[in-house]
Protein backbone atom coordinates (compact mmCIF):
# COMPACT_ATOMS: atom_id res chain seq x y z
CA UNK A 1 0.00 0.00 0.00
CA UNK A 2 1.08 3.28 -0.47
CA UNK A 3 0.35 6.70 1.82
CA UNK A 4 -1.25 9.27 0.13
CA UNK A 5 -1.50 13.02 1.25
CA UNK A 6 -4.57 14.62 0.25
CA UNK A 7 -5.50 18.41 -0.12
CA UNK A 8 -8.08 19.56 2.58
CA UNK A 9 -10.24 21.23 -0.27
CA UNK A 10 -10.00 17.56 -1.90
CA UNK A 11 -11.70 15.80 1.18
CA UNK A 12 -13.90 18.25 1.63
CA UNK A 13 -15.44 17.68 -2.06
CA UNK A 14 -15.32 14.24 -2.24
CA UNK A 15 -16.85 13.84 1.33
CA UNK A 16 -19.63 15.01 -0.50
CA UNK A 17 -19.50 12.48 -3.40
CA UNK A 18 -18.23 9.38 -1.91
CA UNK A 19 -17.36 7.12 1.45
CA UNK A 20 -14.31 8.92 1.62
CA UNK A 21 -12.98 6.74 3.54
CA UNK A 22 -13.46 3.62 1.20
CA UNK A 23 -12.28 6.04 -1.54
CA UNK A 24 -9.14 6.50 0.13
CA UNK A 25 -8.30 2.86 1.30
CA UNK A 26 -9.27 2.15 -2.39
CA UNK A 27 -7.07 4.62 -3.83
CA UNK A 28 -3.86 3.67 -1.65
CA UNK A 29 -3.68 -0.27 -3.04
CA UNK A 30 -1.97 -1.23 -6.44
CA UNK A 31 -3.94 -1.09 -9.63
CA UNK A 32 -4.19 -4.85 -10.92
CA UNK A 33 -2.02 -5.07 -14.20
CA UNK A 34 -3.96 -6.23 -17.33
CA UNK A 35 -3.45 -7.08 -20.65
CA UNK A 36 -5.88 -7.54 -23.95
CA UNK A 37 -4.56 -10.22 -26.31
CA UNK A 38 -4.14 -8.13 -29.58
CA UNK A 39 -6.55 -10.72 -32.02
CA UNK A 40 -4.96 -9.60 -34.81
CA UNK A 41 -1.72 -11.18 -34.52
CA UNK A 42 -2.64 -14.34 -31.84
CA UNK A 43 -5.49 -15.76 -30.58
CA UNK A 44 -5.85 -15.91 -26.65
CA UNK A 45 -4.79 -20.15 -26.15
CA UNK A 46 -1.59 -18.81 -28.24
CA UNK A 47 -0.66 -15.97 -25.97
CA UNK A 48 -1.84 -17.93 -22.63
CA UNK A 49 0.33 -20.63 -23.06
CA UNK A 50 2.88 -18.43 -23.98
CA UNK A 51 2.29 -16.64 -20.38
CA UNK A 52 1.55 -19.11 -18.25
CA UNK A 53 4.96 -20.41 -17.50
CA UNK A 54 5.88 -17.12 -15.50
CA UNK A 55 2.66 -15.60 -14.90
CA UNK A 56 -0.55 -16.47 -13.46
CA UNK A 57 -3.79 -15.20 -16.01
CA UNK A 58 -7.34 -14.95 -14.69
CA UNK A 59 -10.07 -13.19 -17.10
CA UNK A 60 -11.39 -9.51 -17.00
CA UNK A 61 -14.97 -10.64 -16.56
CA UNK A 62 -16.36 -7.96 -19.44
CA UNK A 63 -13.98 -8.88 -21.81
CA UNK A 64 -12.58 -11.94 -23.10
CA UNK A 65 -9.43 -11.21 -24.34
CA UNK A 66 -8.45 -9.55 -21.57
CA UNK A 67 -6.57 -11.05 -18.46
CA UNK A 68 -5.71 -9.46 -15.10
CA UNK A 69 -1.62 -10.47 -14.46
CA UNK A 70 0.34 -11.63 -11.58
CA UNK A 71 3.78 -12.70 -11.34
CA UNK A 72 6.94 -12.30 -10.05
CA UNK A 73 8.31 -10.00 -13.12
CA UNK A 74 6.28 -6.68 -13.42
CA UNK A 75 7.96 -5.43 -16.70
CA UNK A 76 5.14 -7.24 -19.21
CA UNK A 77 6.35 -4.17 -21.43
CA UNK A 78 10.31 -5.76 -21.55
CA UNK A 79 8.46 -9.14 -22.93
CA UNK A 80 9.43 -10.09 -26.35
CA UNK A 81 5.29 -11.00 -26.41
CA UNK A 82 4.42 -7.55 -26.29
CA UNK A 83 7.35 -6.45 -28.71
CA UNK A 84 5.65 -8.60 -31.68
CA UNK A 85 2.46 -6.70 -30.32
CA UNK A 86 0.77 -9.93 -28.96
CA UNK A 87 -0.74 -7.94 -26.21
CA UNK A 88 -1.74 -4.89 -25.36
CA UNK A 89 -1.08 -3.36 -21.78
CA UNK A 90 -4.26 -2.28 -20.92
CA UNK A 91 -6.31 -1.30 -17.49
CA UNK A 92 -9.43 -2.73 -17.14
CA UNK A 93 -11.97 -0.17 -16.98
CA UNK A 94 -9.88 1.28 -20.38
CA UNK A 95 -11.58 -1.82 -22.14
CA UNK A 96 -15.17 -0.97 -21.43
CA UNK A 97 -15.33 2.57 -23.93
CA UNK A 98 -14.64 0.61 -26.98
CA UNK A 99 -16.67 -2.92 -25.83
CA UNK A 100 -19.67 -0.02 -25.34
CA UNK A 101 -19.61 1.58 -28.97
CA UNK A 102 -19.43 -1.70 -30.28
CA UNK A 103 -17.46 -0.99 -34.00
CA UNK A 104 -18.64 -3.03 -36.62
CA UNK A 105 -17.04 -3.98 -39.59
CA UNK A 106 -18.99 -1.77 -42.38
CA UNK A 107 -19.21 1.68 -39.87
CA UNK A 108 -16.29 4.38 -40.16
CA UNK A 109 -15.47 5.34 -36.40
CA UNK A 110 -14.26 8.34 -35.16
CA UNK A 111 -11.73 7.85 -31.96
CA UNK A 112 -11.55 12.06 -31.31
CA UNK A 113 -8.92 11.71 -28.69
CA UNK A 114 -6.83 8.62 -29.46
CA UNK A 115 -3.43 8.71 -28.37
CA UNK A 116 -1.64 6.41 -26.69
CA UNK A 117 -4.19 4.26 -28.71
CA UNK A 118 -5.28 1.34 -26.10
CA UNK A 119 -8.75 2.16 -27.63
CA UNK A 120 -7.89 2.53 -30.98
CA UNK A 121 -6.23 -0.76 -31.27
CA UNK A 122 -8.93 -2.53 -29.34
CA UNK A 123 -11.32 -1.36 -31.55
CA UNK A 124 -9.20 -2.24 -34.59
CA UNK A 125 -8.98 -6.07 -33.34
CA UNK A 126 -12.69 -5.72 -32.66
CA UNK A 127 -12.91 -4.68 -36.31
CA UNK A 128 -10.93 -7.19 -37.18
CA UNK A 129 -8.67 -4.17 -39.37
CA UNK A 130 -11.71 -4.12 -41.68
CA UNK A 131 -14.20 -0.89 -41.59
CA UNK A 132 -12.21 2.53 -41.30
CA UNK A 133 -11.34 4.28 -37.93
CA UNK A 134 -10.31 7.93 -37.86
CA UNK A 135 -7.69 8.29 -34.90
CA UNK A 136 -7.23 11.58 -34.16
CA UNK A 137 -5.35 13.79 -30.92
CA UNK A 138 -4.73 17.49 -30.97
CA UNK A 139 -0.58 17.30 -30.04
CA UNK A 140 1.86 16.01 -32.45
CA UNK A 141 4.26 14.25 -29.54
CA UNK A 142 1.60 12.30 -28.71
CA UNK A 143 0.45 10.91 -32.50
CA UNK A 144 4.21 9.25 -32.02
CA UNK A 145 3.21 6.92 -29.12
CA UNK A 146 -0.03 6.14 -31.45
CA UNK A 147 1.71 5.26 -34.51
CA UNK A 148 4.32 3.53 -32.85
CA UNK A 149 1.50 1.12 -31.18
CA UNK A 150 -0.40 0.94 -34.37
CA UNK A 151 2.68 -0.37 -36.18
CA UNK A 152 3.22 -3.14 -33.41
CA UNK A 153 -0.72 -4.19 -33.10
CA UNK A 154 -0.60 -4.78 -37.14
CA UNK A 155 -3.24 -2.26 -37.38
CA UNK A 156 -4.24 -1.58 -41.22
CA UNK A 157 -7.50 -0.18 -40.91
CA UNK A 158 -6.69 3.53 -39.24
CA UNK A 159 -6.03 7.19 -40.67
CA UNK A 160 -4.19 9.29 -38.11
CA UNK A 161 -4.89 12.93 -37.73
CA UNK A 162 -3.61 15.75 -36.43
CA UNK A 163 -6.52 17.97 -35.34
CA UNK A 164 -7.90 21.12 -33.25
CA UNK A 165 -11.47 20.32 -32.41
CA UNK A 166 -12.24 23.58 -34.44
CA UNK A 167 -11.28 21.79 -37.13
CA UNK A 168 -13.22 18.78 -37.25
CA UNK A 169 -16.74 19.91 -38.83
CA UNK A 170 -18.78 18.48 -42.08
CA UNK A 171 -17.86 15.09 -41.57
CA UNK A 172 -20.14 11.52 -40.70
CA UNK A 173 -19.33 9.30 -38.50
CA UNK A 174 -21.14 6.24 -37.94
CA UNK A 175 -20.37 5.87 -34.26
CA UNK A 176 -17.37 8.25 -32.28
CA UNK A 177 -15.94 7.40 -29.33
CA UNK A 178 -14.59 10.66 -27.12
CA UNK A 179 -12.38 9.94 -23.88
CA UNK A 180 -12.51 13.10 -23.00
CA UNK A 181 -8.90 14.71 -21.56
CA UNK A 182 -10.33 14.68 -17.64
CA UNK A 183 -8.82 15.51 -14.42
CA UNK A 184 -8.06 11.93 -13.54
CA UNK A 185 -9.60 11.91 -10.13
CA UNK A 186 -10.48 8.34 -10.63
CA UNK A 187 -7.02 6.92 -11.27
CA UNK A 188 -5.12 8.66 -8.73
CA UNK A 189 -3.07 5.53 -7.60
CA UNK A 190 -2.00 5.41 -11.22
CA UNK A 191 -0.55 9.15 -10.90
CA UNK A 192 -0.38 11.05 -7.90
CA UNK A 193 0.26 14.26 -9.64
CA UNK A 194 -3.35 14.57 -10.24
CA UNK A 195 -3.53 15.23 -6.32
CA UNK A 196 -1.30 18.00 -6.68
CA UNK A 197 -3.09 19.56 -10.01
CA UNK A 198 -5.85 19.25 -8.70
CA UNK A 199 -7.77 22.40 -7.82
CA UNK A 200 -12.07 23.74 -8.17
CA UNK A 201 -10.66 25.77 -11.14
CA UNK A 202 -8.98 23.46 -12.72
CA UNK A 203 -12.25 21.30 -13.30
CA UNK A 204 -14.28 24.05 -14.60
CA UNK A 205 -11.62 24.85 -17.35
CA UNK A 206 -11.21 20.81 -18.16
CA UNK A 207 -15.58 20.44 -17.87
CA UNK A 208 -15.46 23.82 -20.30
CA UNK A 209 -12.99 21.69 -23.04
CA UNK A 210 -15.31 18.69 -22.82
CA UNK A 211 -18.29 20.53 -23.42
CA UNK A 212 -16.46 21.71 -26.67
CA UNK A 213 -15.44 18.05 -27.35
CA UNK A 214 -19.20 16.53 -27.12
CA UNK A 215 -20.36 19.17 -28.59
CA UNK A 216 -18.49 18.42 -32.31
CA UNK A 217 -18.68 15.00 -31.41
CA UNK A 218 -22.38 14.78 -31.61
CA UNK A 219 -21.73 17.68 -34.78
CA UNK A 220 -20.10 15.07 -36.91
CA UNK A 221 -22.21 11.93 -35.83
CA UNK A 222 -24.67 10.41 -38.50
CA UNK A 223 -28.44 10.48 -37.78
CA UNK A 224 -29.03 7.24 -35.36
CA UNK A 225 -25.44 7.01 -34.76
CA UNK A 226 -24.00 6.76 -31.51
CA UNK A 227 -21.41 8.25 -29.56
CA UNK A 228 -19.96 7.26 -26.35
CA UNK A 229 -18.04 9.26 -23.76
CA UNK A 230 -15.79 8.35 -21.27
CA UNK A 231 -13.59 9.63 -18.85
CA UNK A 232 -11.20 8.94 -15.57
CA UNK A 233 -12.56 11.32 -13.62
CA UNK A 234 -15.03 11.57 -10.45
CA UNK A 235 -16.21 14.68 -11.15
CA UNK A 236 -19.83 15.00 -11.65
CA UNK A 237 -18.79 18.25 -13.54
CA UNK A 238 -16.77 16.13 -16.22
CA UNK A 239 -19.38 13.58 -16.21
CA UNK A 240 -22.96 13.73 -15.93
CA UNK A 241 -22.75 17.87 -16.18
CA UNK A 242 -21.28 17.53 -19.56
CA UNK A 243 -23.75 14.89 -20.57
CA UNK A 244 -26.64 17.15 -19.47
CA UNK A 245 -25.41 20.08 -21.51
CA UNK A 246 -25.15 18.19 -24.50
CA UNK A 247 -29.21 16.81 -23.82
CA UNK A 248 -30.08 20.06 -22.80
CA UNK A 249 -28.46 21.50 -26.64
CA UNK A 250 -29.56 19.23 -28.89
CA UNK A 251 -33.68 17.69 -28.77
CA UNK A 252 -32.41 14.47 -30.67
CA UNK A 253 -29.44 13.84 -28.68
CA UNK A 254 -30.87 10.69 -26.31
CA UNK A 255 -29.23 8.51 -23.44
CA UNK A 256 -29.12 4.47 -24.32
CA UNK A 257 -28.85 1.47 -22.16
CA UNK A 258 -25.33 0.24 -21.60
CA UNK A 259 -25.36 -2.99 -22.36
CA UNK A 260 -22.52 -5.19 -23.61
Amino acid sequence: MTEIKFKESFIKRYEQLTDIEKFKDITSKYLRRSIRVNTLKTNINQLTNRLNKAFTLEKVPWCNEAFFVEGERRDLGNLIEHSLGYFYIQEAASLIPPLVLDPKENEVILDMAAAPGSKTTQMAAMLNNLGIIIANDVKFERLKSLYINLQRCGVSNTIMTLSHISSIKGLSFDKILLDAPCSGTGAIRKSLGTLLMWNPNMIKRISKLQKKLIMTAFENLKDNGVLVYSTCSLEPDENEGVIDYLLRSYDNAQLQKIEF
